[in-house]
């Protein structure tokens, strides 16, 4: 008998989707590269989608397609100590390295800057406030924080659906010309923005969530899961990408009327005020700040959750007011610190996720070997670290006078190194020798997977 859903609860699953990666990111990133890419938009908008939207989608779907039941399991394809450092650190970059502060400062700069003002004593307060309530209610989660996300997930698309509309029908101006770092190839500057939502590597981490709702649906078998959660994903996509062009589009006409800002977070706060008065501004703020807030909760979850299963001695409780501790003092750097520190960290996990990714689409086609998981991994990891380095000492201000010749090389030698993709090519290669290799060789015995 053949397993299937009905349409309704495949909406359901991909709509959770949807409001489980739409956070803080979603809305000013989109928003900041309108501004900057102007004329260039629509190149500039692809790129972003692709890494935005693409690879989230697939990042859901190659969970499901492995069988593996988490991102640990997965990652120790490749060694079970990398799978638990890997898992680490994109659970701190989602949680509150970055993406967690960054909820309270993006609620802060759309929901309290209109009225108080953006200095860093009204930022401390209301940090201090909002990590509060995110704090009280991740020690007592409860069915209010899942109620509440249900009802501002539709809540938001409608909102910013009206928004975009307006803004179609009447834009605030018309589109300026392409800010510096947009004039060249705006696709490629595009595609490593994309990265700054941090979709790709929180899907890894939402999968299972998906996957198992769809198990509770009745789906049993590989086959069925798969079919229903690449269903569920292309509703969240289709809500994504929709919400993206539209957010990015409100952008590219404000520019005229309000000039560039620094980051993407009062770009809506002013298109709300401009469209609909006070009344949509604070409306806005509203709905915004509690989004961030049940993201804010979730990650912090999450986080506790996944390294209280690595250290059990140490209390979930424990976990939680470290990590919002934690959360707020980085909260307080202010939004356009918190993305200019991630990237470097980012230009490092991209790599390393995407081919992750890879390697999982491809696992059966060379027996899942080890050697070609460990190789390919390799060969991301010494392309994106010194992307991440060099990154660091451009948001540093500095040179390191070491790492010049390695960049200088890979600039030289690497195709797409100076878009942000030079370990595409190499990656692939690797893949292909070293499956070969295992398969003429017989080495996929020492297999990779579980």
């Amino acid at each position: 008998m053949r397993e299937s859903l009905s349409f309704s609860k495949y909406v359901a699953v991909g709509v959770m989707l949807f409001a489980l990666f739409f956070g803080a990111g979603n809305l000013i990133f989109p928003a900041q590269l309108g501004q900057l890419a102007g004329e260039n938009f629509w190149p500039a908008i692809i790129g972003f989608l692709i890494t935005g939207v693409g690879l989230p989608f697939l990042g859901v779907i190659a969970i499901g397609y492995s069988g593996s039941s988490n991102l640990q399991d997965l990652a120790s394809r490749i060694h079970p100590l990398y799978a638990v450092i890997f898992t680490s650190v994109l659970y701190l970059t989602i949680g509150p390295f970055f993406a967690a502060p960054r909820t309270g400062t993006v609620a802060f700069e759309v929901g309290i800057t209109p009225y108080a003002g953006n200095g860093p004593m009204q930022l401390l307060l209301f940090t201090a406030v909002f990590f509060g309530i995110t704090l009280w209610l991740s020690l007592n989660p409860a069915k209010i924080v899942d109620r509440v996300g249900k009802v501002l997930a539709p809540g938001i698309v409608v909102l910013l659906a009206v928004l975009i509309v307006v803004a179609i029908v009447k834009p605030m101006g018309a589109i300026q010309p392409a800010t510096e770092s947009y004039i060249g190839n705006a696709f490629a500057k595009g595609f490593t923005e994309g990265y700054n939502t941090m979709d790709a590597i929180a899907a890894l981490v939402f999968a299972i969530i998906v996957i198992n709702a769809v198990k509770a649906m009745g789906m049993k078998t590989k086959k069925g899961i798969l079919n229903a959660t690449f269903k569920a994903g292309v509703v969240a996509a289709s809500l994504l990408g929709i919400l993206y062009v539209g957010i990015a589009y409100i952008g590219a006409t404000s520019v005229e009327k309000y000039g560039l800002f620094d980051t993407g977070g009062p770009v809506l706060s002013s298109s709300a005020e401009h469209f609909f008065g006070a009344f949509g501004t604070a409306l806005l703020a509203v709905v915004i700040t509690l989004a961030c807030l049940t993201t804010a909760i979730g990650l912090m979850i999450a986080n506790a959750e996944y390294f209280h299963s690595l250290f059990p001695k140490v209390s979930y409780k424990t976990f939680v007011i470290v990590f919002t501790v934690f959360t707020f003092v980085v909260s307080n750097f202010g939004l356009a610190n918190i993305i200019t520190y991630s990237i470097p960290v980012l230009m490092l996990i991209y790599p390393l996720a995407i081919s992750l990714l890879l390697l999982a689409f491809t696992s059966k086609l060379f027996n899942h070997s080890r050697l070609v998981y460990v190789s390919a991994t390799v060969v991301a990891f010494a392309i994106g670290i010194v992307d991440g380095l060099k990154a660091l000492a451009g948001t540093l201000g500095t040179e390191f006078a070491w790492l010049q010749p390695i960049v200088d090389f890979y600039t030289a030698h690497l195709p797409f190194y100076t878009d942000g993709l030079g370990w595409l090519i190499p990656v692939v290669t690797v893949m292909v020798l070293t499956g070969v290799i295992a398969r003429a060789t017989g080495t996929a015995a020492n297999t990779a997977e579980a």
